[in-house]
C-alpha cells in the first residue's frame, strides 16, 4: 500500500505508454487470439449490465481496446486484449481531498483491513500468501487512488478479483482499523496505563518517513503551490500536522462520495476473457447500486497573472560534500489540459528535449556550470494531474547563487526559442519511442493502467493516449508544416505564461528541533483535552487493539491457491554456449520482438584493494564520459539515437557451496533494435578502446551528481542500507557489496566529491580502466530471435577481434579464506523522524540442504509475526525477513522504534522456535516464496541467473524440489541452528534519529553521525 510521490511516478514512461510496453513470459506478437476474441464486439452492444462504447485496434501496442460503460451505475470499464498470461485488473476512484489529514491514503490502508465477505483482519496481507499474485498493491495518487493486482493463474485472478472488489464496495471500515492504520493516541505500552501516551498510527509514521526526505518536502511544496486552489494544494497522502485532526467518520464520509461505482473506472488487461470479467463485475457488486451524482471533478487552475515566489527551510545535510551549498531552487510552469493527448505527447517531447540527457540546453547550461551538484528534484514534464507541469532547477547550491540559477533558465529558454532543437535530438526522441514499444521489461499491464489513469481519471479518452503511431505522424507532421513548431510551443508555455512559481529551499539548523517541539505541543494539547474518562478510553481501546492483534483467527473465508496449484517443474530457460577466440558466448534465443539484448561480464577479481571503492563511481560514469572519436556529448547521442542505453554495475556472486567465496566482476547491459547491433558494439567497442578521462570539468560534474544522488535516496531505501551494512561484517561477499553499494559507498562519495582537484580520482578510473577494459575474462550473453540471432552471434565476434587482451579465464571466483567476521552494533545518526532497523546472522551458501528451510522460515516470520508484531501493533509502514547466501537478515522500514524492534526480531526467533504456527502457515510461506520465484521472466532476460551465478536448470529444479520438501521439523531446526540465541554471529544496524538509549550504551554501540 503505497503513497506515490512524484518522483515516484514514472510507471508509465517518459511518453506516455510509449516508454513503458514491456510484457511477461507467453507474451506473444504473432498470436491474437485474445485480440480477436473481442473483435467481434460493437458499439452499442449489451454485455452483462454494460454497453459496448468503442472498440480500438492498436496494433503498435500488439492490443485492441474495448471500452464500456455499466448502464445502472455508469461505472466506466476499459478492457486492453493482449496475448499476455500475466492478466491485470485495476479499479481506481478519483479522490480529490480538501485538506492534508491524508483521508484518501488511510482510507486506502483501511478499506483492505476487512470487509462483508471477508470480514478477517487484514485480507490484502493474507492474500499474499494465499496467492500467486505478481503483483498486489493499492497506490494513493494526489487525485485517484487505484486498487491493482496481477496474475498468470485464473483461479487464482479470480480470487483475488473477489477479496478486492470487497474491499473497495463493502469494506468495514472498523474503528480500530482506522486507529491502528491512519493515528491514535495511546499509551507507549499499551497494557500501562501510566505510561507516556503517545501518537501512533501506520500511515502517521508512513508519511513522518517520507517527510524526513528534503526531497520529499521540495517537490510537495512546489506542486501544492503551483495548484493551491483546489485539491492539489493539499497532500493527499497526508502531512503528519493535520492527520492527526482527522476523524473516523471523516473517514467513513469520504468512502461513502468517494468509492461508489459512479466514480469508479475499472481496468483489466491480458488474454483471459473479458465477458468473464464483466459479468463477475456485475453480478457480484455493481448491479447492486444505483447511480449517483457525484461531485469530484477537479477544476481548472484560474490563471495567474504574475509569477510567484516561495521560500521553505529543510533540515541540513550532513552528507552533503559541501555544507555551505545546500540550497535549492527551481521553476515550474503550469502548462496545459493534460487530458488533450496530443498536447500531452508533444510537451512530453518537448520536455525531455529541453532536460534529458547531456546534450539537452539545461544540461549545458545548469549542471555543466558546477554551481550546483544535480538538478532541482521537481524535474521535466509531469502529466499525472488535470494540468500538466514542467520544472527545473539546481539542488545543491550556494544561497547567493539563487537569483543567477534563475536568470540561467530564463537565457536557457530564450536560447532555446532561438535556435530550436537539432533534428538529431529530435530523432533519437523518435528512435527510444520506437524500441520503447518493442522492448520487454515489467508489468505491461500494470504500466499501462496507470499511464491511462491519469487520462481517464479527468474524462478523457484513455484509448487516444495508447495511440503512440498516431501522435508520432502527427508530431511528424507538425514539425513538416512548421519548422518552428516546437520553438513556438517553448515560447507559449515558459516565456509569455504567467503561471510559474518558483521556488527555493535552504538549511535550517533547528529544522528537526522545531519540527519535534511542534509534535510535542500538538500532542501536548490533545492529551490535555483529554478527560479521565477520555483516557479510560483511550487506554481500554488500546487493550482491546492489542487483543485484537493477538487474536487466532478463521480464515477459512479467504479464498487460497495450494501447493497442488503449482507446477513441480521449473520453466526451463534453453542456453547456448559456443566460444569466439575464447570468449564464452551464451546464446539464448526468445521472442524478442525484435530487440536484441546483449550483456557482458568481466571479472575484476586481479583489482588492487586501493581501487575498489572506485568501482562503482567507475562504473556509473564510463558510458557517460568520452569514448573513441566521440566527446560525451556525442556518445550520449549516439546511444539515444541507437540503443536502449548502455549501463554497467558492479557484479557481486557468491559461491554455491564454498563459504567466503564469491566472484568480483563488473555487469556490462544493453540492447536495441535488431538494426542496430552493429552500431551498439561499436559504441561498446570506443568504450574498451578508448575511454576518454580527460575532461575534468565533466568528471567534476557527474561525481557531484553521484554523491547527491546517493545521499538523497537514504530516506527512501534506509532499510537496505541497514540490511547491507548488517550483512557486511559476517561474509566477504556482502562486506565488498556494502563497500560499493552501501553507506560506506556514501561516505566515500561524499569525500570524494568535497574535493576541489580531481586529478587524483582521475587517475583512479584510468587505472581500473586498463585492468577492467579488455577481454582477458570477458563472457557474453545474447538474447534475440531465431531469425537474427546467427547475425548478433557474427557482429559480436567482430567486436571481440577490436577489443583488447587475451581471454584466459571465465566464472573465477576468490576465496577469502582469512575474512575475518566481526559482528558490530551500529547507528547511523541522521535527521530522520523514523527508523530502519536491521539484524543479520550467518547462515549458508544457497545449495545447502538447510537453505530451502531458511527461506521458507524468511517467509513464516514476515507473514505470521514481524508484519503483526512491528507494522500492525508497533506502526511501523514495512517490516520483513529474507535469506540470501550466507546471511538471514530482518527488517523494519519507516518505523517509530528501534530497539523495541530489535526485541522483535529476537522474539520472533522464540516464536519459530517454540513451533508456533499451523501446517497452513507452512504451505502459505512456501507460497510466498514460489510467488517470488515464479514471477515472470521477460524473454530478454532469460538465461540471466546462469550468466551471472552459473545456476543451471538443474540446480533451479534441485532448488525447488527442496522448497516443496521443507517440513516443519526442517523450520525448527534451522531456526536453532542459525538464529536461536545468536548462536551463529549477528550484526544489528539502523539508520534514525539521535537515540538517547543507544548514547547512553556506546561500550555496545558505534554511533556514526556522518
Amino acid at each position: 500500500m503505497d503513497f506515490l510521490e512524484n518522483a515516484e511516478k514514472h510507471e508509465a514512461g517518459l511518453f506516455g505508454v510509449g516508454g513503458y510496453t514491456s510484457c511477461y513470459r507467453r507474451f506473444s506478437t504473432k498470436t491474437n487470439k485474445a485480440r480477436e476474441a473481442v473483435q467481434i464486439y460493437k458499439p452499442g452492444q449489451k454485455l452483462h449490465g454494460y454497453t459496448v462504447k468503442q472498440l480500438v485496434d492498436i496494433p503498435e501496442l500488439y492490443l485492441t481496446a474495448v471500452t464500456l460503460k455499466h448502464d445502472k451505475t455508469q461505472a466506466q470499464h476499459l478492457h486492453a486484449a493482449r496475448e499476455d498470461d500475466n492478466n491485470l485488473f485495476s479499479v481506481s476512484f478519483r479522490t480529490t481531498p480538501m485538506d492534508s489529514t491524508g483521508v484518501p491514503h488511510i482510507l486506502e490502508h483501511t478499506a483492505l483491513c476487512g470487509s462483508k465477505k471477508y470480514p478477517v483482519r487484514d485480507p490484502f496481507f493474507k492474500m499474499l500468501s494465499r496467492s500467486l499474485a505478481t503483483f498486489m498493491n493499492a497506490f494513493t495518487a494526489d487525485d485517484w487512488t487505484m486498487y491493482p493486482f496481477s496474475s498468470q493463474n485464473y483461479q487464482d485472478f479470480q480470487n483475488l478479483l473477489s477479496v478486492y472488489m470487497d474491499a473497495a464496495f463493502y469494506p468495514e471500515l472498523r474503528e480500530l482499523d482506522f486507529f491502528q492504520e491512519g493515528w491514535r493516541l495511546e499509551h507507549e505500552d499499551p497494557a500501562n496505563p501510566k505510561s507516556p501516551i503517545i501518537f501512533k498510527g501506520i500511515v502517521y509514521n508512513e508519511m513522518k518517513g517520507v517527510f524526513s526526505s528534503s526531497r520529499s518536502i521540495y517537490t510537495q511544496e512546489a506542486y501544492n503551490k503551483l495548484l493551491p486552489s483546489h485539491t492539489y494544494g493539499v497532500v493527499s497522502g497526508g502531512d503528519p500536522k493535520y492527520i492527526t485532526d482527522l476523524t473516523w467518520q471523516q473517514l467513513k464520509d469520504f468512502h461513502a462520495s468517494h468509492y461508489h461505482p459512479s466514480n469508479s473506472r475499472f481496468f483489466t488487461y491480458g488474454n483471459f476473457p473479458l465477458e468473464d470479467h464483466l459479468q463477475f463485475i456485475n453480478d457480484k457488486y455493481l448491479q447492486h447500486f444505483n447511480q449517483i451524482s457525484v461531485n469530484t471533478s477537479v477544476p481548472f487552475e484560474p490563471r495567474w497573472t504574475n509569477s510567484r515566489k516561495g521560500k521553505i527551510d529543510c533540515a541540513p545535510d550532513p552528507l552533503a560534500a559541501d555544507p555551505n551549498k545546500q540550497t535549492t531552487v527551481s521553476v515550474s510552469y503550469l502548462l496545459g489540459d493534460a487530458t488533450d493527448s496530443f498536447e500531452a505527447f508533444t510537451l512530453s517531447i518537448i520536455g525531455h528535449l529541453l532536460v534529458g540527457g547531456e546534450t539537452s540546453p539545461f544540461y549545458k547550461s545548469l549542471l555543466e556550470a558546477n554551481i550546483g551538484n544535480d538538478y532541482a528534484p521537481t524535474l521535466g514534464y509531469d502529466g499525472y494531474r488535470k494540468e500538466s507541469v514542467f520544472s527545473v532547477g539546481l539542488q545543491g547550491i550556494a544561497k547567493q547563487d539563487e537569483e543567477k540559477v534563475f536568470q540561467i533558465i530564463s537565457d536557457t529558454f530564450d536560447k532555446v526559442i532561438k535556435d530550436g532543437f537539432e533534428q538529431e535530438r529530435i530523432d533519437a526522441v523518435l528512435h527510444q519511442i520506437e524500441l520503447g514499444q518493442k522492448h520487454q521489461s515489467g508489468n505491461f499491464g500494470l504500466g499501462l493502467s496507470m499511464a491511462v489513469t491519469s487520462i481517464w481519471n479527468h474524462d478523457g479518452n484513455p484509448t487516444e493516449s495508447l495511440q503512440i503511431n498516431k501522435h508520432v505522424n502527427m508530431f511528424k507532421q507538425k514539425i513538416a508544416d512548421n519548422p518552428a513548431f516546437l520553438q513556438d510551443k517553448v515560447h507559449q508555455y515558459f516565456k509569455t505564461n504567467n503561471h510559474s512559481f518558483s521556488l527555493t529551499m535552504s538549511p535550517d539548523e533547528k529544522f528537526e528541533e522545531k519540527r519535534k517541539e511542534e509534535e510535542k505541543k500538538r500532542l501536548e494539547k490533545k492529551v490535555k483535552e483529554l478527560s479521565d474518562k477520555d483516557k479510560q478510553i483511550l487506554y481500554d481501546r488500546g487493550l482491546q487493539l492489542m487483543q485484537k492483534q493477538n487474536e487466532e483467527e478463521n480464515l477459512t473465508c479467504l479464498p487460497t491457491l495450494t501447493l497442488a496449484d503449482l507446477d513441480r517443474k521449473i520453466k526451463p530457460e534453453p542456453v547456448e554456449t559456443t566460444s569466439l577466440g575464447g570468449v564464452p558466448v551464451l546464446c539464448s534465443i526468445q521472442p524478442t520482438n525484435e530487440v536484441t539484448y546483449i550483456r557482458m561480464i568481466c571479472n575484476i577479481n586481479n583489482i588492487p584493494s586501493h581501487l575498489l571503492p572506485y568501482i562503482t563511481l567507475f562504473s556509473s560514469i564510463l558510458t557517460q564520459m568520452g569514448a573513441g572519436d566521440y566527446d560525451y556529448k556525442r556518445l550520449s547521442q549516439e546511444i539515444e539515437l541507437y540503443t536502449g542505453g548502455l549501463d554497467t554495475s558492479p557484479l557481486i556472486s557468491p559461491h554455491h557451496t564454498q563459504p567466503n567465496t564469491y566472484e568480483k566482476g563488473l555487469h556490462f547491459n544493453s540492447y536495441c533494435l535488431d538494426k542496430n547491433v552493429d552500431k551498439l558494439l561499436e559504441l561498446w567497442s570506443a568504450i574498451f578502446n578508448r575511454p576518454d578521462f580527460s575532461d575534468l570539468n565533466r568528471l567534476t560534474t557527474l561525481i557531484r551528481m553521484e554523491a547527491s544522488d546517493l545521499a538523497m535516496g537514504l530516506a527512501d531505501s534506509g532499510h537496505r542500507y541497514a540490511m547491507g551494512h548488517s550483512a557486511a561484517s559476517l561474509s566477504p561477499a556482502d562486506n565488498l557489496s556494502e563497500t560499493l553499494n552501501g553507506m560506506t559507498q556514501v561516505s566515500f562519495m561524499k569525500k570524494i566529491a568535497e574535493k576541489t582537484d580531481q586529478e587524483e580520482t582521475l587517475e583512479k578510473l584510468k587505472e581500473l580502466a586498463k585492468f577492467i577494459l579488455n577481454k582477458d575474462s570477458l563472457r557474453i550473453l545474447i538474447n534475440a530471435t531465431p531469425e537474427h540471432m546467427s547475425q548478433a552471434v557474427k557482429s559480436v565476434d567482430r567486436f571481440l577481434q577490436e577489443i583488447p587482451g587475451n581471454h584466459s579465464s571465465s566464472y573465477n571466483h576468490v576465496n577469502e579464506e582469512s575474512f575475518k567476521i566481526n559482528p558490530l552494533n551500529t547507528q547511523f545518526e541522521l535527521p530522520f523522524s523514523v527508523n530502519y532497523v536491521a539484524k543479520s546472522c550467518q547462515t549458508v551458501q544457497s545449495t545447502h540442504e538447510d537453505f530451502a528451510s531458511l527461506r521458507v522460515l524468511a517467509s513464516l516470520l514476515s507473514r505470521k509475526y514481524l508484519h503483526r508484531e512491528i507494522r500492525e501493533k508497533g506502526g511501523a509502514y514495512g517490516s520483513g525477513a529474507s535469506c540470501s547466501s550466507d546471511v538471514f537478515t530482518f527488517y523494519s522500514y519507516r518505523d517509530p522504534n528501534s530497539t523495541q524492534t530489535m526485541d522483535v526480531f529476537n522474539q520472533s526467533v522464540q516464536w519459530a522456535s517454540n513451533s508456533k504456527f499451523t501446517d497452513q502457515d507452512i504451505d502459505e510461506a512456501k507460497l510466498g516464496v514460489f510467488q517470488q520465484i515464479d514471477k515472470p521472466i521477460p524473454p530478454g532476460k532469460r538465461g540471466m541467473l546462469l550468466f551471472t551465478s552459473q545456476r543451471t536448470d538443474e540446480m533451479r529444479q534441485k532448488s525447488r524440489d527442496e522448497l516443496f520438501s521443507v517440513s516443519r521439523d526442517d523450520i525448527i531446526a534451522v531456526t536453532n541452528r542459525y538464529l536461536k540465541d545468536n548462536q551463529k554471529p549477528t550484526s544489528l544496524t539502523f539508520l534514525g534519529p539521535a537515540n538517547e538509549q543507544i548514547r547512553s550504551n556506546q561500550d555496545k554501540w558505534k554511533i556514526i553521525k556522518d
